[in-house]
């Protein structure tokens, strides 16, 4: 039986690992060295990712197609895909705004892509529970089947284009936020001399409190 192939653009440290997770559940997974650093290759050859050489025989032979890049080469690294007229299913897992989701979609699916919405909250998948891809738009099931049983838990959400960027966003916003915010309260403890009064009455009151949101 022909295996699914999925086409990973820039595989990082996040693209190499969900990568893996997506071999691991039965896909093929291709990449292109063309133009790519030392370091990527290095990423992409441990996990075990087939490499066609050029982007154009990437999107020629994909049936996915999974962009995890710096978030602001998300739209850049879509058109790239567009223009050699890619017509299987693009996921954009990247760190954008739902804005810019609706954008990359509608670049895709002017050139007759489909598109699906991602967002990762968690570290590079290594063991299942840990991360998370939330995926949104019609294909969102079809996208989270292909990476069923392993490290990687993909949750199909019933919104539209622009829900998974929103939930990782906002869930970015409260977690960063929060951090911030608990090491300026700190700071000004350690400035006024009270630390020491402030972490016994936080052991204290709000024990649940994660240690490394206490340090400043």
């Amino acid at each position: 039986m022909t295996k699914t192939m999925i086409g990973f653009l820039h595989p990082g440290e996040m693209g190499s690992a969900v990568g893996a997770a997506a071999r691991a559940a039965g896909a093929r997974v291709v990449w292109a060295s063309e133009g790519r650093s030392p370091d990527t290759r290095s990423r992409a050859v441990a996990a075990e990712f087939e490499d066609v050489g050029t982007l154009a025989a990437l999107v020629a032979q994909s049936d996915f197609i999974l962009s995890i890049c710096p978030p602001d080469a998300a739209v850049e690294v879509a058109r790239s895909a567009a223009a050699r007229r890619f017509a299987g299913v693009y996921i954009d897992a990247n760190a954008v705004s739902p804005a810019t989701a609706r954008t990359i979609a509608a670049i895709i699916e002017g050139a007759g892509g489909r598109f699906v919405d991602g967002g990762i909250i968690g570290p590079p998948p290594a063991k299942r529970g840990k991360s998370r891809l939330y995926l949104s738009g019609r294909e969102a099931a079809l996208v989270a089947a292909l990476f069923d049983a392993s490290a990687l838990e993909a949750i199909a959400m019933d919104g539209t284009v622009g829900a998974a960027s929103a939930l990782k966003m906002t869930y970015a916003a409260w977690t960063k936020g929060s951090a911030e915010l608990l090491i300026a309260v700190r700071a000004l403890a350690i400035g006024e001399g009270i630390e020491a009064d402030l972490l016994a009455e936080w052991e204290r009151s709000i024990p649940e409190l994660p240690l490394d949101l206490k340090q400043p």
